[in-house]
């Protein structure tokens, strides 16, 4: 069996946005109770991280680490036509991931106890990010 939905997350801008709940949402209106989830970004300027979800501050570290690795302004980077965030934003995206895979244990997502799924803006300003999730069992 295989389920699939779409649903959109309005971001604001750079940061974490979890979607875990709405994951499970749609896992539970699937009716699975063992599989795997698949929830894929269709995006190249954001990405989705499984992350500490209870302190806030294990995302803020993350987040800031990233941004010195990949800082905005690099004089190397050619793709500027979109502003000084955009090209930090693919190569962010390009070393996270767009897709991530979660077992289903007893209809549930098998996420352990700290976990939660993120959305991960890249991008400065607000967007609509499209999020597809599958479901097979």
């Amino acid at each position: 069996m295989i389920h699939q939905e779409t649903f959109t997350v309005r971001t604001c801008g750079q940061g974490m946005t979890e979607i875990t709940d709405e994951v499970a949402r749609i896992l539970a209106h699937s009716g699975a109770a063992a599989g795997l989830v698949n929830v894929f970004c269709r995006h190249t300027s954001a990405s989705l991280v499984i992350m500490e979800n209870a302190d806030p501050s294990a995302r803020h570290d993350l987040e800031a680490w990233l941004d010195r690795l990949v800082p905005e302004r690099d004089r190397h980077f050619t793709h500027t036509l979109e502003g000084d965030d955009d090209m930090p934003s693919h190569i962010k995206m390009a070393l996270t991931r767009t897709s991530e895979t979660i077992p289903i244990c007893e209809a549930r997502l098998a996420l352990g106890t700290w976990q939660g799924l993120f959305l991960w803006e890249h991008r400065r300003s607000p967007h609509e990010r499209q999020i597809v999730v599958t479901v097979q069992s």
